[in-house]
């Protein structure tokens, strides 16, 4: 078969199963593409050309053996690297882990290597996954698809960039305040980040432990479907694991009697052309038997300021134990205890990590923690009250991914302007709530738009199902960045 990476997970699974090709003509395709391309795009901070090609021969003795295959058999699968895979570097983008090679499988993993998926490779991210263009990687720029001079998003840029552009067809990825649906949106993709608890973080890398969650990139909206059907399991080693059974994924193509609510005083503020594209999409659910709602959701005005106190104050705590001593890099120059501390974490560390750890220690001080931290939590309540009253309306929420389109590289240096491109991802994790991106047009510089769909929580399989239902409508998900539809030579 000529062309692999025109295909769907779905549609690839089910050749390798027919008989159509073969597992090891799969992983030398893919590997090929990542070969010819990741030089250019920066999706890939390792490779495991190795360890891929060894898990198809394995999974071509097993199909000709006539065992049982897994539902993931015969798909690449690119992993954000602050997930760790047994053996493998984990570096989270960072000087500091340069050296660290995980003990263990994140439960991630292990249920996609149970499942028969190839596992492509480690992909870059903003370091710690702090950042939400992929320039905070201490090593280099991930670079979107559709135009190399912009951003793919972040954190998770890398692993989005890699399959829009079909290096892979699954990715990993891991949403703080939006770091899935952020860079799908950007890169044309579908991303979904699962009600909190929904996958295990078990082997995730923390950032913020109360907002962090692990979720699927893919191409299609089925493809994620297929995904969430293996990963979304309970995992005995997280205590945040929901104890819940495993989900079947079935999918519709009709929101006859939906209710979809819009908080159009939340969204005043957008940009010319990504409200025209908001507007359309509203048309199209419309036109698929949804019923717009406008609710009241003016509390999400405060999401940005409860999130950077919050999230800074748990990544504080959480990148304490980076000392040095116990993990990562140790300067050699030190002659104490406390120069040890303080010189690695100085050497190891990036601009922006810096940054928001002393933030973070600030509103966790004495004399600011009233002020700052236990406010912040405050109101993160009041939004999950008001999220709480939504969905007494209606059965889904649609906003923007984005104020806009992917921007180009080094354009925005103002920090606030920065953090508010996550406006409208950031309240689905301040309130734990299952949230999808998927493609919902372009913009006049033929950048990728996206729809943002938001349910309650634990209604993962109904929010899907909407995903797939506009997706069906529109088609945007079936477009391949025009520098990347070519064969893998």
């Amino acid at each position: 078969m000529t062309n692999l990476h025109h295909l769907s997970a779905v549609e690839l699974n089910k050749a390798f199963v027919q008989g159509d090709v073969t597992a090891l003509q799969i992983a030398e395709y893919f590997l090929k593409r990542i070969e010819n391309h990741n030089q250019q795009l920066g999706a890939f901070l390792s490779i495991l050309g190795p360890r891929m090609i060894l898990k198809a021969e394995r999974l071509d003795l097993k199909r000709s053996q006539n065992k049982p295959l897994g539902k993931l058999a015969g798909v690449p699968v690119a992993i954000k690297d602050n997930m760790h895979i047994a053996g493998e570097i984990t570096s989270c983008a960072s000087k500091f882990l340069k050296n660290y090679r995980a003990p263990f499988d994140a439960t991630a993993i292990r249920l996609l290597e149970q499942e028969d998926a190839l596992i492509t490779g480690k992909t870059n991210l903003d370091e710690f996954a702090m950042g939400s263009s992929n320039e905070n990687s201490a090593y280099f720029n991930a670079h979107n698809p559709w135009d190399l001079e912009c951003t793919p998003g972040g954190s998770s840029g890398g692993s989005a960039a890699a399959v829009a552009a079909r290096l892979s067809l699954i990715g990993t990825g891991s949403d703080t305040g939006g770091s899935i649906r952020q860079p799908a949106g950007f890169c044309g993709i579908v991303g979904y980040k699962p009600t909190y608890g929904r996958v295990s973080r078990y082997g995730l890398v923390a950032f913020a432990s109360s907002l962090d969650q692990i979720g699927p990139f893919a191409t299609t909206v089925a493809d994620v479907a297929l995904t969430m059907e293996v990963i979304g399991r309970h995992c005995p080693h997280d205590s945040t694991s929901l104890d819940l059974p495993a989900e079947s994924y079935s999918l519709n193509t009709t929101l006859a009697d939906v209710k979809i609510g819009v908080p159009y005083r939340f969204l005043e503020n957008l940009k010319p052309e990504a409200r025209a594209n908001f507007e359309n999409n509203l048309h199209v659910l419309k036109s698929l038997g949804a019923k717009i709602l406008n609710i009241d959701l003016d509390i999400l005005k405060y999401s940005i300021a409860v999130y950077y106190i919050l999230a800074t104050a748990e990544a504080s705590t959480n990148l304490a134990r980076f000392d040095g001593i116990r993990y990562g890099i140790r300067e050699k120059e030190a002659k104490t205890l406390d120069e040890i501390y303080e010189f690695s974490r100085k050497e190891g560390f990036g601009r922006e990590v810096k940054k928001r750890i002393m933030l973070g220690t600030y509103v966790l001080s004495a004399g600011f923690q009233d002020a700052f931290y236990k406010k912040a939590q405050k109101v993160r309540t009041l939004v999950i009250d008001a999220f709480e009253a939504a969905f007494a309306e209606c059965d889904a929420i649609a906003m923007p991914v984005a104020p806009s389109g992917a921007f180009p590289l080094q354009s925005i240096n103002d920090p606030l302007e920065m953090y508010l491109q996550d406006i409208f991802t950031i309240p689905a994790n301040l309130a734990g709530l299952p949230a999808i991106s998927v493609p919902s047009g372009f913009d006049s510089r033929q950048m990728p738009l996206g729809l943002q769909l938001v349910g309650p929580q634990l209604c993962d399989v109904p929010l899907i199902q909407y995903a797939h239902a506009f997706e069906q409508a529109t088609q945007f998900t079936r477009k391949i960045p025009p520098l990347f539809k070519g064969s893998a030579s």
